[in-house]
């Protein structure tokens, strides 16, 4: 039987930094042992631990978009695949917890050595290919099966052995299967360590005192939550705004959201977004969740635990089958870059009418996704690459926008043009900052992006954009920021405009250039 244990505030304080320090440690034991430039550079992964009940109970500073799903995630792994000790089961099915097929989660119960289950780790992390039509599997599908694997939550690991059965299935379908490869063997890695860091606390204090944290850390979460929420103005708040279209032609599509406070508890409400699309920009519930949880986790100060206690108090209603809570086999691949961008916009401004003098501007919205992939001539080995692009941040009341930043649902750094060109066949000719596309106001918006890459061989291209007809929005009287734009230059030949969603080949000497969208601006001039 597990005594009752008291956690003081100092010692709740010295578990929460513990908690964070092992997914922390995790994050960096993945970085330093990936293959790829998109894990290992940009930083396109999540770590995060659990209790034994699965709960979530502390996070590294990692994607939001992945953090805030990911419970989902673990989840679904426990109930659907019951692991043993040195078990450690993938997935990246959308409707089983993941986002979209890119993510490639694994998750492992942590067992002391009595056999008892102590915790559960977790790690995600965006490879560069999971199969499908095209390179980057990041196209734009009509149906989740165009988009590549699907893997339901499946052992990988058991009994602390790669089950190479089932990874020779996994790799078979994937290009460029040693960097596959060794990107989950970081992933393993990373599990590892945090199994072992989570052991040393065990170690030291008993796994009373350590669970007990635990729980007062969520415990302590919630009631901070709460009492942020109770802070904000009882009433309801509704905003709405659209995605350029679906990414399958078709008009814009609306995101509706209605943010009722009442007391200590939210409920926000997207009855009346759009119905899902043919195209990638549906997403799935735990994106729409995640997005939720990020906006609210923005009202809090950063010393609160990231913890399962930051949904307590909130209530999310997404209607089945709409935009917000796709359903199979609806494409997903740019729900979780794309639309989980377009959320936290709608959230923001519904939020603006409770709290003008918190809440920023429209950021770009947007992840600017761009894969490449072909067969590198000096190597005579395929390839597949993948970036998401920074742009403009939103003025802030008292303060301009940050220019050529990662912003919201996405934590990750660009890839350093010395890295690109030693990987991949192919050089950036221009990087720098898009002058005044933010938008005007008594604070900016912050400037986007122009980069510019030339292929030394053929390739082809895809690029999941949005924000390219509708501008991200100025609040209190600030103007929008300047949409993004993209554009082919052939060899020799003149720019040609790209639609927002478009596969393309290129050839040597051809250019891609992405100018990414500015940030609203705050304020009359």
């Amino acid at each position: 039987m597990t005594r009752a244990v008291d956690i003081d505030p100092a010692t709740l304080e010295i578990y929460r930094a513990l908690y964070t320090s092992v997914a922390e440690e995790m994050g960096a034991s993945l970085r330093r042992t990936a293959m790829s430039p998109n894990i290992k550079e940009r930083r396109d992964y999540s770590c995060a631990v659990f209790d034994r009940e699965a709960r979530l109970v502390a996070q590294g500073d990692h994607m939001p978009v992945h953090l805030g799903s990911m419970p989902a995630a673990v989840a679904a792994a426990v109930r659907l695949c019951p692991m043993e000790p040195g078990d450690v089961v993938a997935l990246n099915d959308p409707f089983a917890g993941g986002t979209h097929l890119p993510d490639i989660t694994l998750v492992a119960p942590v067992h002391g050595s009595d056999g008892e289950l102590r915790f559960h780790v977790a790690a995600r992390a965006h490879h560069a290919d999971v199969g499908g039509p095209v390179p980057g599997s990041m196209g734009a599908a009509v149906d989740v099966f165009g988009e590549g694997l699907r893997i339901p939550p499946v052992r990988l690991v058991r009994s602390g052995r790669v089950d190479a059965d089932m990874e020779r299935l996994l790799l078979a379908n994937m290009r460029v299967p040693e960097e596959r490869r060794g990107d989950l063997a970081a992933q393993l890695g990373a599990m590892r360590t945090g199994e072992t860091r989570l052991l040393e606390i065990v170690g030291r204090s008993g796994f009373e005192e350590a669970n007990a944290a635990a729980s007062a850390l969520v415990a302590y979460t919630a009631r901070r939550m709460r009492a942020r929420i109770a802070a904000i103005p009882d009433g309801a708040f509704e905003a709405e705004d659209w995605l350029d279209s679906g990414g399958a032609g078709g008009g814009p599509v609306r995101i509706h959201a209605r943010i009722e406070i009442s007391g200590d508890t939210a409920v926000v409400d997207f009855t009346g977004s759009d119905t899902q699309v043919a195209g990638p920009f549906n997403a799935v519930e735990s994106i729409t969740e995640s997005a939720v949880t990020y906006v609210f986790r923005c009202l809090l100060g950063g010393d609160v635990p990231a913890s399962a206690g930051l949904t307590e108090p909130i209530r999310v209603v997404a209607p089945e089958g709409s935009i917000v809570n796709a359903r199979p086999p609806a494409a997903v691949a740019a729900g979780n870059v794309e639309t989980s961008q377009r959320i936290v916009d709608v959230l923001l401004r519904a939020l603006a009418g409770a709290l003008p003098d918190v809440v920023p501007a429209a950021s770009q919205g947007t992840m600017n996704n761009l894969t490449i992939g072909g067969v590198d001539p000096r190597t005579g080995r395929a390839y597949t690459y993948y970036e998401t692009i920074g742009g403009g941040m939103g003025a802030r009341p008292g303060r301009d926008g940050v220019s050529a930043i990662h912003t919201h649902m996405t934590n990750s750094l660009n890839t350093p043009a010395e890295a690109l060109e030693l990987a991949y066949p192919f050089r950036i000719v221009r990087y720098g900052l898009r002058r005044g596309s933010g938008g005007d106001g008594r604070y900016r918006g912050g400037d986007g992006v122009i980069r510019e890459l030339e292929f030394l061989a053929p390739a082809q291209v895809s690029i999941l954009s949005d924000r390219r007809s509708r501008c991200p929005y100025g609040l209190a009287g600030g103007s929008d920021g300047a949409p993004g734009r993209n554009w082919v230059i052939r060899a020799g030949g003149d720019p040609e405009e790209l639609p927002g969603v478009c596969s393309l080949t290129v050839g040597a000497g051809d250019r891609v250039r992405i100018e990414t969208p500015g940030g609203g601006g705050f304020g009359r001039s």
